[in-house]
């Protein structure tokens, strides 16, 4: 629901805050008087298209800014968007309009949040819906039509809907697999020997173990360099444990240790010190015989020396030619496998992948045969209902169908759907886009409209509805039916409508009048660079007069009577009041039996 507008240089508004509320808002006044204006400025706050134009003359930059009433699934989409709420039970849309002598930008905003047109496009279906004359073009589309049908049948239709887009993915997964193993065929046989010909390669290599050329490579050190290993172990040892020359470390520490025991008799301080050289003694001894016994086992292997570079020498090929290294040269003989098993017959055959695309289809044509039989029984349902929401506004002869006939499968069934229409006793029916007159579609949009209302009302989703003029070329009875089904509609719903007919503005819970007036606006004179030299004009100076647009809330009983007389026209302006005030009467019953 929308709760307040606000516009700042919009067309030819200087500055306006608007609030409304729940059930019927009308907006009345003289043709021309702006009340298009406002509901311009609805539609361009939700993202609708705008230009430079609708900047008021003397300005470069407009405002519009719309409140709306926050319901459980507005919230969940903000959350999904990571928009944050900045008013509580709120949402605020925004649009910021700018223009230089260069170029024109406008920004939307959600919350504050800078939001792009197809994110506030999506928040604008959440949330207003506006029903006119020219919106026929949409309504025309059997596309558009079939979406329709499908929401009217609701919790019955859409889960077959749902259901066969599942099956139609399935079925298109399966016919791409297909036709991919059709058409590379004889790629896949070329691919598949390639394969297979580096497999051969991969595996006489015995790949393993990651670390193995790692490993080789120290192997091939030690060798390669067993009778310096050799010497270097004995001169080692000799330092560690045994010299022939001088003495060892081990006799050394040996010699510490007794004169630390001699120094212990004297100060006990010095035990711990006697046991680090103890502990010395015996790691050095340890380290001594470790290496005499590596010295030991060294023996030289050439026979092993030159398998180990032949083993590295085939490990560096591999990784040559599969690598940077090892590790990759594996990781890749490893993935290679895969795509021999997918490629294989060992993978799905081409018959498996036809046999599975046969049984995906049988599937989906299933799930479309009943789609189409609940889309048969809703269809008759709707022309049902609408052509009795249709006989109360003048057209008691009117006959509508609405067709599904057969089309190949799609993602939303196997049908297609269009209107038929005939206003005329006598008249063939005919495609809706090829029959009804202008007054004729306002009426039918708003007696499809009344049909969606209690599906609409069960499922919570009440959106605010925009009529603009949808009683233009009506009147009398037709245009009483029209309020009445308005009334009816601003139950769930709220309802913003622009009207000329004192039978509808009578049953509004809030009533505007716009008009124009023309006044003094006293406007800075602004100017922009144009290519660096020329000053452009983009303002009118001075006290000049100026046309404005001003609405104003009709609150009290006597400005109503006053308007609806205004509206009545073609009467003496006594029997105008008072037929004024027999509507107000009957307005006010209405509401008051509504309530009760």
């Amino acid at each position: 629901m929308l709760l307040s507008l606000r516009i700042e240089n919009f067309a030819l508004v200087d500055r306006l805050e608007l609030e409304f509320g729940r059930g019927l808002n009308v907006l009345t006044g003289e043709t021309g008087a702006g009340k298009s204006i406002i509901l311009d400025a609805i539609d361009a706050t939700l993202g609708g298209k705008i230009s430079s134009r609708f900047i008021r003359t003397g300005s470069q930059k407009a405002m519009v800014e719309g409140t709306f009433l926050l319901n459980n699934a507005i919230a969940q989409w903000l959350s999904e968007q990571e928009i944050e709420p900045i008013e509580e039970g709120c949402v605020i849309c925004s649009r910021e309009l700018a223009v230089t002598a260069k170029n024109f930008r406008s920004r939307s905003r959600i919350n504050g949040v800078l939001v792009n047109r197809t994110v506030i496009a999506q928040l604008r279906d959440r949330l207003v819906e506006i029903t006119a004359q020219g919106q026929t073009v949409q309504l025309f589309n059997p596309n558009h039509q079939r979406e329709l049908l499908d929401a009217y049948g609701g919790e019955t239709l859409l889960p077959a809907r749902s259901l066969v887009a599942k099956q139609y993915e399935a079925a298109k997964t399966a016919k791409d697999a297909l036709e991919q193993r059709q058409k590379s065929e004889q790629e896949r046989l070329q691919r598949l020997d390639w394969l297979k010909f580096q497999m051969q390669d991969l595996e006489a290599a015995e790949l393993g173990d990651r670390e193995e050329l790692d490993n080789l490579k120290q192997e091939r050190d030690r060798l390669s360099h067993v009778v310096d290993l050799q010497n270097l172990s004995y001169e080692t040892y000799q330092l560690l444990y045994q010299s022939d020359s001088e003495d060892a470390i081990a006799d050394r520490l040996a010699k510490t240790e007794s004169l630390l025991e001699e120094m212990l008799d004297y100060d006990g301080q010095l035990e711990s010190i006697l046991d680090m050289v103890r502990s010395a003694i015996a790691q050095v001894v340890e380290a001594g015989q470790q290496l005499s016994s590596y010295g030991d086992s060294l023996e030289s292997d050439p026979h092993r020396l030159e398998e180990v570079e032949e083993r590295i020498r085939t490990l560096k090929q591999i990784c040559r030619k599969y690598g940077p290294d090892l590790k990759d040269a594996i990781a890749y003989y490893e993935n290679l496998q895969a795509e021999l098993y997918q490629l294989s017959d060992r993978g799905q055959s081409l018959e498996n992948l036809e046999q599975n695309y046969r049984e995906r289809q049988q599937e989906l044509v299933a799930a479309c045969e009943t789609l189409t039989q609940y889309r048969q029984t809703t269809a008759r349902e709707l022309a049902r209902e609408l052509i009795g929401e249709l006989k109360p506004l003048a057209m008691d002869k009117v006959r509508f169908e609405c067709r599904v006939t057969s089309i190949t499968p799609t993602v939303t069934g196997s049908d297609r759907v269009e209107f038929y229409f005939s206003p005329n006793p006598g008249e063939p029916l005919h495609p809706l886009s090829e029959t009804a007159s202008g007054g004729e579609m306002s009426r039918f949009l708003l007696a499809l409209k009344a049909c969606f209302s209690p599906a609409e009302t069960h499922a919570k989703s009440q959106k605010t509805l925009i009529f603009d003029e949808i009683d233009a070329g009506v009147s009398g009875k037709v245009a009483e039916a029209i309020a009445e089904k308005l009334h009816h509609l601003s139950t769930p719903h709220q309802i913003l409508c622009v009207t000329h007919q004192p039978l509808i503005a009578a049953l509004a819970d809030r009533h505007f009048r716009v008009d124009k007036r023309v006044e003094k606006a006293k406007t800075k004179p602004l100017s922009s660079e144009k290519n660096g030299k020329d000053k452009v004009k983009l303002s009118i100076s001075g006290n000049e007069p100026r046309t404005l647009v001003r609405v104003t809330r009709l609150e009290d009983r006597d400005s109503r009577r006053d308007e609806l007389a205004q509206l009545a026209g073609g009467h003496s302006a006594r029997e105008a009041s008072a037929f004024a005030e027999s509507l107000l009467d009957r307005g006010a019953n209405r509401r008051r039996f509504d309530s009760e």
